[in-house]
């Protein structure tokens, strides 16, 4: 099994720490669609530095400087929490003898402090970050590069993440592949397919 692990393991939101530092949400939402949007964070997740992402933005968006500062030097609080019950699940599979590795989004410069603040990301047999490998899902490249790794035919694998077009991702590869909508949920997809018992 491949797991996700921003949505299905930890939480991630940006508004975890931006709701504490803007006052008015719309401004907060502009601020996430047009300073620091979800294509530049995904630039991040592919490999940009931390560094130069946010010297680059202060510099076209001075009158955000602290904002954007604080989307390094506060990441953390995007990540607040495990998600409930998916950790459970996760040491029960080990359990089982069912190999679990990882295939992630995420900046090189962040994952070390999920895996700091997360012990449970630091178990998995082996994690594809897609900063390291500069390219993201849903790019059918990096389902592909993951299978290569893991040492596995896609038909063998079973991949779980939060997102619709990751999921599509991981079946044009030939992935199986199921969309968590929270751990009760996993839980009957895993026992239906006899990977848990019931």
């Amino acid at each position: 099994m491949v797991f996700d692990f921003g949505g299905v393991i930890i939480e991630w939101d940006r508004r975890h720490l931006f709701r504490k530092i803007f006052a008015d949400e719309k401004r907060m939402e502009r601020f996430l669609s047009e300073v620091c949007s979800e294509d530049w964070n995904l630039e991040l997740d592919r490999g940009l530095p931390y560094a130069r992402a946010i010297a680059e933005r202060i510099d076209s968006h001075p009158e955000f400087a602290d904002e954007i500062k604080a989307y390094w030097q506060r990441w953390e609080e995007m990540v607040p929490n495990l998600v409930d019950g998916t950790s459970e699940i996760v040491e029960e599979l080990r359990t089982t003898g069912i190999r679990l590795c990882g295939l992630t989004n995420f900046s090189t410069d962040t994952f070390p402090l999920a895996q700091a603040k997360f012990p449970i990301l630091t178990t998995f047999e082996d994690i594809v970050v897609s900063g390291a490998e500069k390219m993201v899902k849903p790019e059918p490249a990096i389902f592909e590069l993951a299978a290569m790794r893991f040492g596995v035919d896609p038909a063998a694998v079973l991949f779980v993440d939060d997102r619709s077009d990751n999921i599509e991702g991981a079946k044009s590869v030939g992935m199986n592949a199921i969309q968590f909508h929270g751990a009760a949920q996993l839980r009957t997809d895993l026992v239906g397919l006899g990977l848990l018992s019931a």
